[in-house]
């Protein structure tokens, strides 16, 4: 017989011919879906250092239990991420699979080596900052128990089935990549879950793999039809007149800068409930964020307004008072069943992500320069989330960051990796315009 020869594939999931290894990952429960899909970006750069020395296919983690997902009688745990994301733009990038298909690949529910990530628990001390990663006993007892037969139990997404089969505990500090050699020399385990992934820090943070990643990160097809048959519905929008063209296929999409015009509406994303108890210096009255809609549909000569937002019936019923020329996704009970909290969050983010473009200047997307020692932020400015500074006149500071690095973009706290921006006088909602 002719020696085995991979066959030409379009998709990068090894051949079951060709065994690969199972990585698969978790983050602390708390976590939302945005922090989740960060967490993504870094486990897939992970991923693209383990290829370049074994094949490995990443099991995309379900999605379930989240803060923010609170429609209740919906079922929503063991979500795949086909019902959120496209898989095909997803396996452009890296190999993924869904966790039921790492089941029936594996031979059952079981996975080999569970590695529970943490800092460490002398903190990183004063002086250069050293990447590294060791073995060490868990600072916190971790979340899995064993059973009777000595397997470990844990939440693992909802699938009570799940065992672990070892447990045992990594100290990190450092980017995504730092534990590729634990993967490939310390344990010969086929199937490794790295759990509390948000340790991990990116790679190349804004770098040309870190978008990579996240431009193959295309929503489902279904809930960009939803938003595209609203926004042809009911705000007069379609991608040929907003000149929004796109490609099913990510890698061969290219967009001139500057060349999206975007809907005819004003997007508006107008956050409540957990983030007014959080900032809730930074947020105004529903009549302030009235008043700054109002502002911009005027000064941008736009007669409609695509909200969305978290308020509460009450909340939202005082907003349609006060902005009846308001519209909403309000999804009917099959479509929420269909979509759950979830897509229909998506929905929103397309939508708004297709609104009019805001001229240069309107929305301030970099960070301020550092002001001079004793100096003040303008009224009106960003500022990164490090800074004290929440009202016109205060001067900032970098207190609330354990570790700030300055850059000619500002003072930026290295553990988000990038510009977290606020505004100094907090208008509490954040206008959406199309990319470009």
């Amino acid at each position: 017989l002719p020696p085995l020869s991979r066959p030409e594939t379009t998709s990068l999931v090894p051949d079951p011919l060709f065994p690969a290894r199972y990585l698969l990952y978790d983050v602390n429960p708390p976590e939302g879906f945005n922090l989740r899909r960060d967490v993504y970006i870094r486990v897939a750069s992970l991923l693209k250092t383990l290829l370049k020395t074994e094949e490995w296919v990443l099991v995309l983690p379900p999605w379930g239990r989240l803060y923010h997902w609170q429609s209740p009688d919906i079922h929503q745990v063991r979500i795949p991420w086909a019902d959120f994301f496209d898989l095909p733009s997803l396996n452009r990038n890296i190999p993924v699979i869904e966790y039921e298909q790492f089941i029936a690949e594996s031979g059952g529910p079981f996975i080999d080596q569970v590695y529970v990530l943490q800092g460490y628990a002398e903190g990183w001390k004063e002086g250069a900052w050293e990447e590294k990663v060791d073995s060490r006993p868990c600072i916190e007892p971790p979340l899995y128990s064993q059973d009777k037969h000595e397997y470990y139990r844990g939440w693992f997404w909802g699938y009570e089935e799940t065992r672990g089969l070892n447990v045992s505990c990594l100290s990190v500090q450092g980017s995504a990549s730092i534990v590729a050699p634990v993967l490939l020399r310390n344990t010969s385990a086929r199937s490794v879950m790295l759990d509390r992934a948000e340790t991990l820090l990116h790679d190349h943070y804004g770098g040309k793999e870190y978008w990579d990643t996240r431009r193959s990160m295309v929503f489902a097809r279904h809930l960009r039809a939803a938003g595209d048959a609203f926004r042809s519905s009911r705000l007069n929008s379609t991608d040929a007149a907003d000149r929004t063209p796109s490609t099913e296929d990510w890698t061969e999409r290219k967009v001139q800068l500057g060349s999206s015009l975007g809907g005819p509406y004003l997007g508006v994303h107008l956050r409540r409930k957990d983030f007014i108890w959080g900032h809730r210096q930074d947020v105004p009255s529903l009549d302030g964020a009235v008043r700054r809609i109002r502002s911009l549909m005027e000064a941008h000569q736009l007669p409609k307004v695509f909200v969305a937002t978290d308020a509460v019936r009450k909340e939202l019923e005082e907003l349609k008072r006060l902005l009846p020329e308001m519209l909403r996704f309000e999804p009917t009970w099959e479509e929420l069943e269909l979509y759950k909290d979830g897509g229909v969050a998506i929905i929103d983010q397309w939508i708004c992500a297709h609104a009019r473009s805001a001229p240069p200047g309107l929305l301030r997307l970099s960070c301020p320069r550092p002001p001079a020692p004793g100096g003040r932020l303008p009224s009106g400015t960003w500022a990164p989330w490090g800074w004290s500074a929440c009202r016109p006149g205060v001067t900032p500071s970098a207190s609330r960051c354990s570790d700030t690095r300055a850059s000619g973009r500002g003072r930026l706290c290295s553990r988000w990796q990038g510009p977290v921006l606020r505004k100094v006088q907090g208008e509490g909602l954040s206008c959406c315009g199309a990319e470009g």
